[in-house]
């Protein structure tokens, strides 16, 4: 097969066997690569009997039971209906298979932003209704170590780290956290993770999915498609169908921050050793309006080293200028109290 030249000869046999036994063949196909996120999975489109499907290899640097934890909460979140369907997934050799849904722009949502903020909110609350997912621990302890592992990587001066541990610890410390209360989130509903088909929305790349606190992928989605408060209660209602109080608000912003600085440090993490040099971005600390801005008129060139450096740049900032911000202490007391 021709087609697997663009897979590395070690996992030809695990895809051999994912095709027959998907297929009851080893098909003929014909692979197109699909642009993928920082995970560095491989991911293929292909077509059998007019039905397209994709192929995606884990990364063999991703541990098994990394691997383990994300079919799994790929598989619960495809049987809920969240994900497209999945037809084979084997987490010790990282290779599945699913259902290709051809994404459409957000934008072109029939009921506009409203429209799509609801039926986002409708998505994120049927992952949160499925069984809850496999526990990676407690999200302020993830970010506090992926922040940690990062102050010895030079991407972070040590008064930014200062800066970014100190913000991190006041959250820790005033923001109260349930076990009991964490439902099966996905951890990173981006728009590059959602597809549009035209009718309905779907979460795909469920690498981070684990049992999580119900407002992160609510937080996650609020930073660049719900960004005004009227979108933002939209989809507050939608997840939880009930009107938001000062209480959630305040809550759902303080872990919008968390998200930020999450963000920032994963985007990093996964640079390390791999970034030759660091890139010369200056605006990467600008606003969140402003990085948009850059990728949309080819200053950042989407898919580039440049462009992560960048994102992940601007999360760290926006995690420390929301900090700052006049409001950011009322908002905490008030999350504290509950």
């Amino acid at each position: 097969m021709s087609a697997l030249a663009m897979i590395p000869a070690a996992r030809h046999e695990a895809v051999h066997a994912a095709l027959r036994l998907t297929f009851g063949s080893l098909p003929q196909i014909d692979l197109q690569p699909i642009k993928g996120g920082v995970s560095g999975a491989l991911i293929f489109r292909f077509t059998i009997d007019e039905h397209a499907h994709v192929l995606r290899l884990e990364p063999e640097r991703v541990a098994l039971h990394d691997r383990q934890r994300g079919f799994a909460c790929m598989t619960a979140a495809a049987a809920a209906g969240a994900a497209p369907p999945v037809h084979y997934a084997d987490a010790a050799t990282g290779v599945a298979i699913m259902d290709f849904i051809p994404g459409r722009p957000l934008s072109e949502h029939p009921g506009g932003p409203i429209g799509m903020v609801r039926a986002l909110g409708a998505l994120i609350a049927r992952v949160q209704a499925t069984p809850l997912f496999p526990t990676l621990g407690d999200f302020r302890d993830i970010v506090a170590y992926l922040l940690a592992k990062l102050s010895q990587s030079g991407f972070i001066a040590p008064g930014q780290f200062e800066l970014l541990s100190e913000g991190l610890a006041r959250i820790r410390t005033a923001l109260p956290w349930d076990t009991s209360s964490l439902v099966s989130s996905h951890n990173d509903p981006n728009p590059r993770n959602i597809l549009f088909d035209g009718e309905r929305v779907w979460l795909v790349d469920w690498e981070m999915g684990f049992r999580n606190d119900p407002l992160v992928d609510v937080a996650i989605l609020t930073i660049e498609l719900a960004e005004t408060p009227e979108l933002e209660d939209a989809l507050l209602e939608a997840v939880f169908n009930a009107n938001p109080n000062r209480a959630l608000r305040a809550r759902l912003g303080v872990i919008r921050l968390l998200t930020r600085l999450y963000y920032g440090c994963i985007v990093l993490d996964s640079m390390v050793g791999t970034l030759k040099s660091v890139p010369d971005v200056g605006f990467a600390t600008l606003s969140p309006a402003a990085f948009r801005a850059a990728v949309a008129d080819g200053r950042l060139a989407s898919g580039t080293p440049e462009v992560a450096y960048a994102f992940a740049w601007m999360s760290l900032t926006a995690f420390i200028d929301g900090l700052a911000a006049p409001g950011f202490g009322e908002m905490l007391k008030i999350a504290e109290q509950g």
